[in-house]
């Protein structure tokens, strides 16, 4: 199995070498680098299989370094950030960010969320798609809804015969939706069936991914049911 090349982008000495030494004890392959322009060209030079930024990095923050990298690449990033209620967490998840973790962290929390997201992004042995729809049932491989077109085989959307660019986390989003068109689907549901959470998680996460989704998708295709959730309107 190929090893994993995480790219680490961390300011504070200590945090970055101690998160460095557990994630290699965990089998990560780790490129670690102390501000966001250094980490910009180890991004380019090394191509790594996820993304671990800190927010607040010299040189080029972590945000405007999401935003660098997603220009580029649908590689998976994740965000550190040291408050859960700041407002760089949504930022972060606004640049393109595919989840959060808040300092300080417990090395065992971290290392499974990575494996969470590089599971959904067919990395680290996880596999490399997943059968959605109710029950398991796989999804036909061709959905229309209006302009909106899905390819659930050749993992492409387009709208008005023009393609959508949609990262992977976005796409497993609009399928989670697709499966099952008119259904009101719980932020806790979401989370678990898009991001992989056996346990509770921020529902900003979803938040922030369907208001991304809408905005390439088309503003009103995703109904927001309010203290229930979202659905896709058939």
């Amino acid at each position: 199995m190929a090893e994993t090349h995480v790219l680490f982008v961390e300011d504070d000495d200590v945090i970055r070498e101690a998160t460095q030494l557990a994630l290699e004890r965990d089998g990560f392959v780790v490129t670690a680098m102390p501000d966001g322009l250094l980490g910009l060209e180890a991004f380019r030079a090394n191509r790594p299989d996820i993304a671990l930024l800190d927010v607040m990095v010299p040189g080029l923050d972590g945000v405007s370094l999401c935003r660098r990298i997603r220009d580029e690449s649908t590689v998976p990033v994740i965000m550190l950030s040291a408050r859960a209620d700041s407002i760089d967490v949504v930022l972060g998840l606004e640049a393109g960010a595919d989840d959060y973790v808040t300092k300080p962290f417990d090395g065992a929390v971290l290392v499974a969320r990575i494996r969470a997201v590089l599971r959904r992004f067919g990395h680290a042995g996880g596999p490399a798609g997943r059968e959605f729809g109710p029950a398991g049932q796989q999804e036909q491989a061709a959905l229309s809804f209006g302009d909106l077109e899905i390819d659930t085989e050749g993992m492409e959307v387009r709208r008005a015969g023009e393609p959508v660019a949609l990262t992977p986390t976005e796409m497993r989003l609009l399928l989670e939706f697709s499966s099952a068109p008119g259904t009101v689907l719980s932020r806790d549901k979401l989370l678990e069936r898009v991001w992989d959470y056996g346990w509770g998680g921020d529902t900003r996460v979803v938040d922030v991914h369907v208001q991304r989704l809408r905005t390439k998708i088309g503003q009103d295709r995703i109904e927001t049911v309010r203290g229930f959730g979202y659905k896709l309107k058939a």
